[in-house]
């Protein structure tokens, strides 16, 4: 999408949609001062109205029944518009699903002369644009994390700076586009238009992470019902995506099967009974299971909280050693640094920070969502990071927005009048 102005205010639309729940939110975005505590924002974010719903038609994050995902989220927008009392027909879409996945391309080009021009940027970049990404892939960022200048890597900025051979490193993350085009018709049978397609995530670490996390390494796991997403930030920069098709939902199933209780009936279990870890006083305490039968006269079960956890922690330790064994093979460890940030609604089990401490073998923190206003208490935690973080999207659009140049200007020139009269309304508006 085309980045906002920092000058500027503008209402934006997101739309999270998970495998658990839908939620909407309507922000408006008003240029922030330079006093404010997180600088690489540039507008503060005001909530105008938030929706949120059970989600139904969904699994592991994609779209299993059209009809009743396309009901949920007409509802979840329905609720944001009649508290904002705007209506809204653009949205900006989160994605969980499609086996997110990373690659990395590189490029060079020979600068047309001795200091590196935006020209000479809008060459690699578009250098950079050509390379092809595996059939049966679509992308969801394409963001420069790093220039070359000759033989000096890892510059910001290479404007104005003397060199004959510039060169971009790029990081695009992709997912599988049979899920995208689904998610994307479902949300467009709503009658909206999708402004963007935003990684799960890379929004987490946006609403959670600071600058200093950002900059040194961090992994932000975001641990959802049906599916546990990581994206690794390094200098600053979104360098690595993953995910595995295992989450919280799949800990109530454990527990269903165990238990032989209804779905509803563990999911409230795993809630107000669930930890990774057992105290002595676990196997005194009793959990009354209601029958799975409709039958008033059965008797409801009765177990241990101590049971509830051995059925809960091999789960567990399944998604934390899959997310350790993808972040080993992806080679992107090294750059990830020595600390997690645990996001979603699976971050709230607790003991799980202890836990992935012991699995990942790195300082770990459960992180709520920051730096946005008008937030309902029941909204503020982990398990809106990623609907929070899609707010963030528009501020740093610009990164990863190219447009090709025209054969046109290129054989007149670009440095018109006309041409900077158009491309200062572009930037401006």
């Amino acid at each position: 999408m085309r980045p906002i102005s920092p000058k500027r205010s503008a209402i934006m639309c997101v739309l999270d949609v998970g495998t658990s729940k839908i939620v909407c939110m309507i922000v408006r975005l008003r240029p922030r001062d330079s006093s404010d505590i997180l600088p690489n924002r540039t507008h503060k974010a005001e909530i105008l109205g938030i929706g949120h719903t059970r989600a139904r038609g969904m699994k592991a994050g994609s779209i299993a029944d059209m009809a009743k995902a396309e009901a949920a989220i007409r509802q979840a927008v329905d609720a944001a518009e009649r508290m904002a009392q705007v209506q809204v027909d653009r949205v900006i879409v989160s994605v969980s699903a499609g086996r997110i996945g990373s690659e990395q391309y590189e490029a060079r080009v020979t600068c047309a002369q001795p200091r590196v021009q935006d020209n000479d940027i809008h060459r690699v970049l578009e250098a950079a644009s050509d390379h092809s990404v595996r059939q049966g892939r679509a992308v969801l960022h394409s963001m420069p994390i790093g220039f070359a200048l000759d033989d000096t890597r890892g510059i910001k900025d290479p404007r104005g700076m003397l060199g004959s051979k510039l060169g971009v490193d790029m990081h695009v993350a992709t997912c599988d586009i049979a899920s995208a085009r689904n998610l994307m018709l479902c949300v467009e049978r709503c009658h909206l238009t999708v402004d963007a397609m935003v990684a799960a995530p890379f929004a987490s670490g946006l609403a959670v992470l600071t600058d200093d996390e950002a900059e040194l390494g961090t992994v932000c796991i975001d641990m959802g019902a049906g599916t546990t997403t990581l994206a690794v930030f390094a200098g600053g920069h979104f360098v690595h995506a993953d995910g595995v098709a295992v989450g919280s939902h799949h800990i109530t199933m454990d527990l269903a099967r165990g238990l032989s209780a209804r779905l509803s009936d563990a999911e409230r279990i795993k809630v107000l009974n669930g930890a990774c870890f057992a105290a002595k006083s676990d196997d005194r305490d009793v959990i009354n299971v209601p029958s799975i039968s409709e039958d008033d006269r059965d008797l409801p079960n009765q177990i241990t909280r101590a049971n509830v956890i051995r059925i809960i922690r091999p789960r567990v330790d399944e998604m934390l050693e899959m997310i350790r064994d993808r972040l080993v093979a992806s080679g992107a460890a090294a750059e990830a640094g020595r600390r997690i940030v645990l996001t979603g609604g699976g971050a709230q089990l607790p003991g799980l920070q202890d836990l992935a401490a012991q699995v990942l073998g790195r300082q770990v923190r459960v992180a709520r969502p920051v730096g946005i206003n008008g937030l309902p208490d029941s909204a503020k935690g982990p398990p809106f990071a990623a609907a929070v973080g899609l707010t963030v999207y528009p501020q740093i659009a610009g990164i990863e927005h190219f447009e090709p140049q025209r054969r046109l200007f290129a054989a007149t020139g670009t440095d018109g009048y006309f041409s900077r009269v158009g491309r200062w309304m572009r930037e401006s508006f």
